[in-house]
């Protein structure tokens, strides 16, 4: 019998929250026929418009089947399902009733609401983690994860995100080939591990001439990458190519590079075997301890220890 998975949206839902994992849920039904049946779910059963202005027809919360996994599209309009008793009572239902209870960005604020993230681990969208972490202190908020599972209650950072989560969900329910299959049907990565940052150190740099010149750097990042290797390849002087950089992107070449650095070493860790001095000559560190102070500035731990949350999760 296949498994039912409702989508909970609501006026003003982020569109992708939602289609991003249902596309993913579908073609995973192509390669294991009959493993799923998907649901949009609103509280009427209305159409319901997203954020964009594109509608769904949904069936109504009252009609909904018996489902295994209930999942809670984000998007500015969440206030709407967060403040619902109705819909918050259909929410503790589904976490007592479904197998899995899941959210994808600011969706998680309807499992906070509706009390099912009580002494669990969460995350939702870097944009919303002050607010978060305000009104939901006892909540153990994990800001920088792409997604998290604790128990039968999962959550995820926004966008894209709810396709990482989908893909882990596809892996356990049908196994990892069904779910790599997937990922290639949908050009993504079959495994994005749910403790990657959910940032790219490129986005965070501001954009402009120098793109080309810290793409190449993140793939060469076993080059000693010094302010002369870099201003040689920009074809420019050492000084000028420093200023300039700095004026253009906001930081050091230097600190670009450590950026670079530890984004991929904690990719590394995240999802591989390799030992922590093994990252760290991968990356261009050099030797454990540089890494370790690098990783402490970034993100306030050390290597061993995101290692061991990224494993936990």
């Amino acid at each position: 019998m296949p498994r039912a998975i409702g989508f909970l949206v609501y006026p003003g839902f982020q569109l992708l929250d939602a289609t991003g994992p249902i596309a993913a849920f579908e073609i995973a039904g192509r390669f294991s026929p009959g493993a799923y049946s998907l649901h949009f779910l609103s509280l009427r059963g209305e159409p319901t418009p997203s954020s964009s202005g594109v509608t769904i027809h949904t069936t109504a919360l009252a009609d909904a089947p018996r489902l295994d996994t209930l999942l809670i599209s984000g998007g500015d309009g969440v206030k709407v399902p967060a403040t619902c008793p109705e819909t918050l009572a259909f929410v503790r239902e589904a976490g007592r009733q479904a197998r899995r209870v899941a959210s994808v960005c600011s969706g998680t604020y309807v499992l906070a609401e509706a009390g099912l993230l009580n002494g669990k681990r969460a995350t939702t969208h870097w944009s919303r983690t002050k607010d978060f972490q305000r009104r939901y202190p006892d909540i153990r908020l994990e800001p920088d994860r792409i997604w998290i599972q604790d128990g039968s209650v999962w959550s995820s950072a926004g966008i894209t995100a709810g396709i990482d989560l989908a893909l882990a969900m596809i892996g356990a329910d049908e196994g990892e080939t069904i779910a790599r299959r997937t990922a290639q049907q949908l050009v993504v990565y079959h495994h994005r591990p749910g403790g990657q940052s959910q940032h790219s150190a490129l986005i965070d740099l501001r954009p402009g001439r120098f793109d080309a010149l810290l793409s190449w750097a993140r793939q060469n990042l076993s080059e000693p990458l010094s302010v002369e290797q870099l201003a040689e390849r920009a074809g420019m002087s050492p000084r000028n190519f420093a200023r300039q950089f700095a004026q253009e992107t906001g930081v050091t070449p230097a600190k670009a590079v450590e950026r670079l650095r530890v984004e991929a070493a904690r990719a590394l860790l995240d999802s591989g075997p390799l030992q922590i001095e093994d990252v760290a000559l991968e990356t261009g560190f050099g030797d454990g301890e540089r890494m370790r102070r690098a990783f402490i500035r970034a993100f306030g731990q050390p290597p061993q220890a995101l290692r061991r949350a990224a494993r936990a999760g």
